[in-house]
């Protein structure tokens, strides 16, 4: 875990928004096109609905995500042709206990 990389990459308010998002994504995302392929939110959300509900460019929100997945917040997986992005709470917790002592 690299605080620095984390810092920056929550110094921007979508990315901020877009973690809080996938923190729930079945109160900010329709479903219903995950359960007709056979998946669920457990893979995480596709690139395309973050766009969409962001209202920003593809590549913004590609690189946005790339910044996010870099810094260890998010986890990328390959589903067909889609990505899908969900929370690395791993790191996420990780980063909170470095707060909590080292601040």
């Amino acid at each position: 875990m690299d605080p620095l990389l984390i810092y920056k990459a929550l110094s921007n308010e979508t990315r901020r928004q877009i973690m809080v998002w996938l923190k729930d994504p079945e109160q900010y995302f329709d479903k219903t096109p995950y359960i007709e392929h056979g998946i669920d939110f457990r893979i995480g959300v596709c690139v395309s609905d973050i766009q969409a509900k962001a209202e920003l460019a593809q590549s913004v929100v590609s690189n946005y995500l790339l910044t996010m997945q870099k810094a260890g917040l998010l986890e990328a997986e390959r589903y067909g042709k889609w990505t899908f992005y969900r929370r690395n709470e791993k790191i996420i917790q990780q980063f909170a206990e470095y707060i909590r002592t080292e601040l």
